[in-house]
């Protein structure tokens, strides 16, 4: 059983919203940084937040904009390209998730999807007490700049093979962080993971990073799998 709720929270003097799910026993929890435009109705990302609910672990997708900054973004692109207002905000409600009372005391992910994985980096590395893991899809590490080689943090980076230029980022990237890493390359993959099972290749892995580094000590993470929603191109 998932049980499911829509919140609102404060995030560096903004008010955000945010769709929580927290199946029965989670064993940690994992807040989505979007980036390049999107936000927590992406259907990537909700396609991963289901699998990672299949594993027992909890999700929070929010908007890191709020209805105006959106549309202003979509004229300008500006906004999510701008890693510092949303690692800011990214740092903001990490402070506040063992507030929500179904999610105190679990261990804490973040999942950076694009710009958003660079956003996810540096709150790793503002937040080292807090955060236990990273997740990168297709993201763009680079683009955390020099807190990426303050991140200790476990963080495994997971690009489309058919994603040369953020590939490249990835490798430059992992050359540069002293923490434990791992480079998935999803084959036949571009930027979006849109093609036939792409996602699948990309939920499996961070299932399974999350599972190993916020699960409980002695705890055995679910390995369910819910069936496979349609994915919007």
């Amino acid at each position: 059983m998932v049980e499911r709720r829509c919140v609102t929270v404060d995030a560096a003097g903004v008010a955000l919203t945010a769709d929580v799910a927290v199946p029965s026993g989670a064993q940690g929890v994992v807040l989505f940084a979007h980036g390049s435009g999107s936000g927590r109705h992406s259907p990537r990302n909700r396609y991963v937040a289901d699998r990672l609910n299949a594993a027992g672990l909890a999700t929070v997708l929010v908007d890191l904009l709020t209805p105006e900054e959106e549309d202003v973004d979509a004229l300008t692109g500006a906004l999510r390209f701008d890693i510092d207002l949303l690692a800011a905000r990214v740092i903001a409600i990490t402070d506040r998730l063992g507030g929500l009372e179904p999610l105190a005391g679990l261990a804490v992910g973040l999942f950076g999807a694009s710009t958003g994985a660079a956003a996810a980096l540096v709150a790793a590395a503002e937040r080292p007490g807090v955060v236990r893991a990273v997740v990168s899809r297709g993201g763009r590490p680079d683009l955390a700049g020099d807190h990426l080689g303050r991140v200790t943090q476990p963080t495994l980076l997971v690009v489309g093979e058919r994603d040369p230029a953020v590939l490249e980022l990835n490798r430059e990237a992992m050359e540069r962080m002293v923490c434990e890493t791992d480079l998935v390359t999803v084959a036949g993959a571009t930027h979006l993971f849109q093609e036939p099972g792409a996602l699948d290749r990309v939920a499996s892995p961070a299932s399974g990073w999350f599972s190993r580094h916020l699960a409980r000590p002695g705890a055995r993470p679910t390995t369910g799998r819910p069936a496979e929603p349609d994915i919007a191109p």
